[in-house]
């Protein structure tokens, strides 16, 4: 299993134009299931990521909150393009996790999360193919198979500016695609 959790301001995801969820402040996860993982890899995921401490105090103090704590927002979206290994220059999504059971495997990640924290403040982008739009924010957590370094996210480490300027990137090509 592998996670992005980005700090926003604001997010939303929209398919075919039609925007279908968004939050407000708090987290925007980005969920890639594999075919070996496990409920115990997804019970310790939903734990990491409604106890990460990436927000700041009362007193300005930063990395001292979750997003618990604060009583703030998740969104999470079905990612499968994290599973992706890279042979020369073609993606190869083989470690992903077949779509009916990831469906199914989702579905139980958003369920533990509700019932961990609050149901109404955990939000779905669905299992359509959605495009990230509006997202504001300030810190990308890297997360695998249960174990999460802030430094990286799988192999690669991005600053906070560079994980900004690939995902304005990313959805600048996906938008150009549609046209």
């Amino acid at each position: 299993m592998k996670a992005i959790v980005q700090r926003v301001a604001q997010a939303s995801v929209t398919v075919g134009g039609e925007q279908i969820s968004s939050i407000g402040q708090g987290l925007c996860v980005l969920l890639g299931i594999s075919l070996e993982d496990t409920q115990r890899e997804l019970e310790h995921m939903v734990r990491k990521i409604l106890n990460l401490r990436v927000f700041e105090d009362e007193s300005g103090k930063q990395w001292s909150k979750s997003v618990m704590d604060k009583q703030y927002e998740v969104l999470c979206v079905s990612q499968f393009t994290l599973q992706c290994i890279l042979k020369g220059n073609k993606p190869d999504y083989h470690m992903a996790m077949p779509t009916e059971q990831a469906e199914c495997f989702y579905n139980n990640f958003l369920e533990q999360l509700r019932r961990a924290y609050k149901p109404e403040l955990v939000k779905d982008a669905g299992q359509e193919a959605p495009v990230l739009s509006g997202l504001s924010g300030a810190y990308q957590l890297g997360a695998q198979n249960g174990k999460y370094s802030p430094k990286r996210s799988t192999n690669y480490s991005f600053t906070p500016r560079a994980v900004e300027h690939l995902t304005n990137k990313i959805l600048e090509n996906v938008q150009n695609c549609g046209s």
